[in-house]
């Protein structure tokens, strides 16, 4: 697997590694299990999921493949319960380019008033499993925290060893704050999790 590289937040006052690029819009269109955190909020819920699909882009100026704009779908359950749970919202591109990496989350329905920034800070495939993965980072809010999230495209997970390159690769940013955060990354719950 080639070495993995963060960029750190942009809120954050390292720089990001000049060759850097976002994921397309194609790359990131898909059903993702969130299988680690630094978030609390899922520190009580087991199989996580988020779907990104493409919404029509904001305006006729930008091509559809690089929408800025993405249904997001999470779905999750508690640790003792059979209820799905859903949280439904829009994302929009705060970045520019044709490749999305940073976006504005607004809630829909009840959960309007709500929004958070997040970005996506690396991303790439283990090289054998062809499994996607990917490393986020949402802002603080004023009901949560900021933090981490660690995407599998595979409901099993990814290999231990490049959940360990991940996790190493994160110590690495140029970020105190940033780096004592990534360390406090935990294990989500999956029912079935070898199955895909």
């Amino acid at each position: 697997m080639a070495p993995i590289t963060f960029r750190p937040p942009t809120f954050s006052k390292a720089t990001a590694p000049a060759d850097f690029q976002n994921p397309s819009i194609p790359w990131l269109s898909e059903e993702w299990h969130v299988t680690h955190s630094t978030l609390p909020m899922w520190k009580g819920k087991r199989n996580v999921r988020i779907q990104y699909t493409p919404l029509e882009p904001s305006t006729p100026s930008i091509p559809k493949e690089s929408t800025d704009r993405l249904d997001d779908l999470v779905t999750y359950q508690s640790l003792d319960g059979e209820k799905v749970s859903t949280v439904r919202g829009v994302d929009k591109a705060a970045g520019t380019g044709e490749s999305r990496g940073e976006w504005d989350w607004r809630g829909k329905g009840l959960l309007k008033i709500a929004g958070s920034h997040w970005e996506v800070l690396g991303w790439g495939e283990e090289s054998g499993t062809g499994n996607k993965w990917m490393v986020t980072m949402f802002a603080k809010t004023l009901f949560t925290p900021a933090g981490i999230d660690v995407y599998s495209r595979h409901r099993g997970g990814l290999q231990a060893a490049t959940l360990e390159d991940i996790k190493k690769a994160l110590a690495e940013v140029n970020d105190e704050d940033f780096r004592k955060m990534s360390a406090e990354i935990f294990e989500i719950k999956v029912d079935d999790a070898r199955k895909d």
